[in-house]
């Protein structure tokens, strides 16, 4: 398997290519099926916001079986998130971890909304996580950044980042063994809705 360095020159190189459009029209993603089929050795693991505009393969122009991709809302950091992060990197030894967000992300959007104006939620369900991302974003409030909402948002969305990146590295004996002794990183990256760039911000050496 290749090092966390190669993997995430790997995904920056992918994404130049997806955001200049040089890529090869999605035909990576239907290359190689039977390939694939009888196993698997996913260079990086994503964790990613389910936002429909965000599709890890193609934002960083990857094929099948390069990427071992968890999404949820709000790209948080559940137990089952870092349940199948563990299992693939003990499983296929990948050794990039990257929790990836996203500009005007609707889950840090709905929790400023609950933050300003709680409303009775329905859901519980959805209410979670809505949890997961609110101290991130009243660490913000805290510090009177409330009076830009633009600049809120921005700032809002990379400190959800963050905070999901922290709470992988930490969250897990396994994952920080594997960081201490066997090359493991996790970086925090945010995906650029209005450019198609992805900005590895948090965590890369």
């Amino acid at each position: 398997m290749i090092s966390a360095a190669e993997a995430l020159a790997r995904l920056r190189d992918g994404n130049r290519r997806f955001a200049s459009r040089s890529h090869d029209d999605g035909n990576r993603l239907a290359t190689r099926p039977a390939e694939v089929a009888d196993g698997q050795e996913p260079f990086a693991i994503i964790l990613g916001c389910s936002d429909s505009r965000v599709p890890a393969e193609i934002v960083f122009d990857q094929g099948l079986g390069d990427l071992f991709v968890i999404r949820v809302a709000g790209n948080i950091v559940a137990p089952s998130q870092i349940g199948s992060v563990e299992f693939a990197a003990t499983k296929f030894g990948t050794r990039l971890v990257v929790v990836l967000g996203h500009s005007k992300c609707g889950a840090v959007e709905e929790t400023l909304r609950q933050l300003h104006a709680p409303t009775e939620e329905r859901s519980r369900n959805l209410r979670s996580i809505v949890d997961f991302v609110r101290p991130s974003v009243e660490a913000l409030l805290a510090k009177g950044l409330g009076d830009d909402p633009e600049a809120l948002i921005g700032q809002a969305v990379r400190a959800n980042i963050q905070a999901s990146a922290e709470h992988m590295r930490h969250g897990s004996e396994i994952l920080e063994v594997l960081e201490r002794d066997e090359g493991l990183l996790i970086v925090g990256a945010e995906y650029s809705l209005e450019t198609g760039l992805v900005d590895f911000f948090d965590g890369v050496p």
